[in-house]
């Protein structure tokens, strides 16, 4: 008989002649299966804690789960914040929310997710310092609610039975199903948050209605959840952090200025000279872009699933199952900062700006200074996001017989991040004496004196030209009117069955195929002058052009205002600015029309125009098939049980991209062959010893594979994608040993070891243009596919071993007296370590593994009786990289720890009616970014968000 629910129907699979002649060997003849664990009936927070362990137990694999009243009962706003509290999980935070997971120190990169059984990738837009949009294959999960789903699966160890893709993790994602009750539930809540720096009024909603009909034959159940958010982010930054000796240049052969000049930077002529570069400011370690800023996220999501399932014989189940997601805001960033210590050389070059004063720490920073000629800018950014999520599957379990089994699911999903509006505007303060910056006192909070009244209008220029001069010559930059829309598409096609035979009592075979066809798109657009965009004869141009005669400034500006609270900014610092207001220049300027109009030219560039390099698309389709067996017995009169199996994946792709303004596509395929095992035996009761091993895959992202990139053939150098990058292999074994001496007590010790084959970054190196596989009609001045060209693009280099440990203990405190018997803990500590050999210019430098945290840890203290359960919950992660080589001669640039804070307490009035209170980040943490080397770590960002408190009310029936 089909066992579609009740208790859990242990089922093991072994594949392969060779394994069973194996295991025949060494098993006696009619072993019996280990006897199935005893049912447990979720009833609350602690049974929903007892329903995990037991279906770890349970597994093959090496898993950790989290049901649903353990997701609804933790103080989470989205999924990544919920995946934080399983072993060897971190996230990373983008807008004081979780966007990303990291497992066992393997980025989103590595980790492939997996919604109601199929692979599925939802990307959302983010600010500049998190990493802009996202078009790789990372997870953003903060596109969906928690309340939605009613499991998290994250599987650490593989079988052949999973697809391939990862090697950190799959993470499985499980909405409700009419079945999972079989009876009538209606479930609402509603909650309205309170946000301590943005003061705002946050209202957060679910529903859920579920039924079955015709004796339970039929089944249909739905539910929505919806929310509203307004979060500040108030903080400094920098920009990174440069040295004049690094952007100066060539000393041109006119050069003879005054040694004695003492200008910051030589941008050329009489400031560029071997005097000058010797002096100390020039050696020094500077922010590129010393600010204070403000930005606003306005943010609406709205998630649905729907389910409906039909079980019209007992051997037979279909299921149909649909979820969609739609989260949109808007981020707006307001600035007021220094930017004339950001430019470089040339015309543009930062000549005009002068020391007066310098203080310098032993790293080599300058670190508190007073100059002349600096440029003050304040900017004014709005984002408008909408990230649309859509999936929808088809499943069938049908039993032939009492020994073999179908399963079946096809489905689709499409994610469309979509950022219609990315506009950007300035006004500028020239040639400002006296500009002060004080890093001396705290790193992350600076000094600022303005020298001016930056709350008046009048004090600034919208300008449409240059207007700084050195030496008679006109220099500088102009305002910006910047707009870049941009989109990012991935949709996935999966289907996939296999069968499964009971072969014996103790062992079922199983087999499967499964074909995927994943479609990957991007685009970005900017405003593109003159001439004509469509011919492909126009310029790239984001400056200012001129207001109309007689237009006040002030009426087209807005004040910044109560900047700072909780901060601790500085005596003097100011905390109030204006910016440009974008609406009120829009308004008079009319530049969202892509046309030429009596002001300027606004049109927007289309496909193969402007931001050229960023339209890419790619198609990558894989079939792959598996044989695995699993097996259930005993070994030496021990329980025994696992798998063991091969998966074949043969990958085809499809990229295209242009280089320089030619649409360039490539096709290549290629083979993986990966075998897996997972053991488990229980040499006394209780006690489980498992072991895996495996060969894994992890595909590249798709912006790296698509041959887009810019071609020089004059110079004959070439930067570009790389559509020949292989996958990132590996090699892992994981050993466990669990202990579980109650139905809700777990202790268990994991360690993992991970032979990373290669790994990708960029590289650079001279070969015959053939070797790039690009077409030949890519070619210009002389040169034919022999010639010898100067390639930068990400390629395949020496990976490393990844390594480490993790601890978890789970236990009610029942051992206490009354009234503490009802106190229970839950704690758990990840430690792994991997480094890579970088290639950063022509130096080498040994960095941990990017993404990687060395120590993470989670804890929660909970209380729970028949009324009233309150939990505290603390995350820590350690610090880790975030990019090598991120620009201005820096080696690294990483994030700083960071350990979080929650609460959430609920007191029931009956058995339909609850209240509750949660709040999120009581510590208000900050969020901490650094750019440097390994010897000079200086502050790019240092940002907070406030704390989250949310009251509410729930209903079931």
């Amino acid at each position: 008989m089909m066992k579609f629910a009740g208790t859990p129907c242990i089922r093991r699979r072994l594949a392969g002649a060779s394994a069973l002649v194996l295991l025949a060997g060494l098993i006696p003849a009619g072993a019996q299966a280990q006897e199935a664990l005893e049912e447990i009936v979720v009833t609350g927070f602690r049974g929903s804690l007892a329903s995990a362990i037991n279906k770890k137990r349970n597994e093959n694999d090496i898993v950790d789960v989290i049901n649903a009243e353990d997701i609804g009962k933790f103080p989470d706003t989205n999924l990544a914040e919920s995946l934080q509290r399983i072993p060897g999980v971190s996230i990373d935070r983008d807008g004081g929310e979780g966007r990303s997971i990291t497992v066992r120190g393997l980025s989103s990169t590595f980790t492939r997710v997996r919604l109601n059984g199929l692979e599925a990738l939802a990307t959302t837009g983010g600010k500049d310092g998190s990493g802009g949009a996202n078009r790789g294959r990372g997870f953003d999960f903060q596109i969906f609610a928690s309340e939605l789903f009613n499991s998290l699966t994250v599987r650490k160890s593989t079988s052949a039975q999973t697809e391939e893709g990862s090697l950190g993790a799959t993470v499985d994602l499980q909405t409700a199903r009419p079945f999972d009750y079989n009876k009538f539930v209606f479930s609402a809540s509603g909650k309205i948050g309170y946000n301590d720096l943005s003061k705002s009024k946050d209202p957060r909603g679910t529903l859920l209605i579920s039924d079955t009909f015709a004796d339970g034959k039929i089944g249909a159940l739905f539910s929505v959840a919806y929310s509203e958010t307004n979060r500040l982010e108030e903080g400094s930054s920098t920009g990174r952090w440069e040295r004049g000796i690094d952007t100066i240049g060539t000393i041109p052969a006119s050069g003879n200025g005054s040694a004695t000049a003492n200008f910051l930077f030589g941008g050329g002529g009489a400031s560029n000279t071997p005097g000058n570069r010797a002096l100390p400011e020039q050696s020094a370690w500077h922010p590129r872009i010393p600010r204070y800023g403000r930005l606003d996220y306005d943010q609406e999501r709205l998630g649905a699933t729907a389910a409906l399932q039909f079980q019209p014989f007992e051997t037979t189940r279909i299921t149909l199952d649909g979820l969609y997601a739609d989260l949109k805001g808007t981020r707006q960033e307001q600035y007021l900062e220094a930017i004339s210590f950001s430019r470089n050389t040339g015309a543009g070059g930062m000549g005009g700006t002068t020391v007066t004063q310098a203080t310098y720490d032993d790293l080599g920073n300058l670190i508190k200074g007073t100059f002349n000629g600096v440029d003050i800018r304040t900017e004014q950014r709005r984002d408008r996001l909408q990230t649309e999520f859509l999936q929808y599957s088809f499943n069938l379990d049908q039993e032939f017989t009492d020994t073999i089994r179908f399963k079946g699911i096809a489905g689709w999903s499409s994610s469309v991040q979509d950022n219609p509006e990315q506009t950007t505007l300035s006004l500028e303060a020239y040639n400002v004496q006296g500009y002060s910056y004080d890093y001396s006192g705290n790193k992350n909070l600076p000094a600022f004196n303005y020298g001016f009244d930056v709350t008046n209008p009048a004090n600034y220029v919208f300008s449409p030209s240059t207007r700084l001069v050195r030496n008679g010559a006109v220099i500088g930059d102009q305002s910006l009117i910047r707009i870049r829309p941009n989109k990012t598409n991935n949709d996935f096609q999966t289907f996939r069955g296999e069968f499964e035979w009971d072969a014996q009592d103790w062992v079922t075979l199983k087999a499967g195929l499964a074909h995927k066809d994943y479609k990957f798109k991007t685009q970005e657009w900017r405003r593109y002058g003159t001439l004509d965009p469509i011919q492909g004869t126009g310029n790239l141009t984001e400056a200012a052009v001129p207001l109309p005669a007689g237009t006040n400034l002030a009426s087209l500006t807005e004040l910044v205002s109560g900047f700072g609270r909780h901060l601790s900014v500085p005596n003097g610092t100011p905390t109030a600015w204006i910016v440009p207001s974008i609406d009120k220049f829009e308004e008079l300027l009319g530049f969202y029309c892509n046309c030429v109009n009596q002001y300027g030219d606004f049109r927007v560039a289309k496909d193969g125009q402007g931001a050229i390099g960023s339209n890419r698309q790619a198609r990558e389709r894989s079939l792959s098939a598996f044989v695995q067996a699993d097996f259930n017995t005993e070994l030496a009169g021990m329980p025994f049980r696992g798998n063991v199996g091969v998966r074949q994946v043969k990958t085809k792709l499809t990229s295209t991209g242009y280089v320089g303004t030619t649409l360039a596509t490539v096709e290549r395929e290629y083979d993986d062959t990966l075998p897996a095992l997972n053991l488990s035996l229980e040499p006394i009761d209780d006690f489980l010893v498992r072991f895996g091993a495996a060969k894994v895959m992890s595909r590249p992202d798709l912006p790296q594979l698509t041959p887009g990139g810019s071609i020089t053939n004059a110079n004959q150098t070439l930067s570009s994608g790389n559509p020949y990058l292989n996958p990132i292999r590996a090699n892992t074994v994981d050993l466990s040993f669990e202990w579980y001496p109650e139905k809700e007590t777990l202790v268990s010790v994991g360690l993992f070891y991970k032979d990373i084959k290669s790994y990708i970054q960029n590289i650079s190196e001279t070969i015959p243009f053939r070797e790039t596989g690009l077409p030949e009609s890519l070619l210009a001045n002389g040169n034919t596919m022999d010639s010898i060209f100067t390639i930068t693009r990400a390629g395949n280099t020496k990976g490393g071993p990844l390594k480490g440990f993790e601890i978890s203990v789970q236990k009610p405190f029942t051992f206490l007296p009354a009234p503490f018997d009802d106190f229970g803990g839950i704690a758990n500590f990840t430690y792994v370590t991997s480094d890579i050999d970088y290639r950063v210019g022509t130096r080498t430098v040994r960095e941990p593994l990017v993404g990687l945290s060395p120590k993470s840890f989670n804890a929660t203290l909970y209380y729970e009786n028949d009324d009233f359960s309150a939990r505290v919950s603390g995350s820590f992660r350690d610090e880790y990289l975030t990019q090598i080589s991120p620009g201005n001669a820096n080696d690294i640039r990483g994030k700083a720890s960071t350990f979080n804070l929650d609460f959430s307490a609920s007191y029931n009035f009956s058995e339909q009616i609850s209240v509750t209170f949660e709040a999120i980040n009581l510590t208000d943490e900050f969020d901490e970014r650094w750019v440097g080397t390994s010897t000079r770590q200086n502050s790019e960002e240092y940002v907070h968000y406030g704390r989250q408190f949310f009251l509410g009310a729930k209903y079931k029936y």
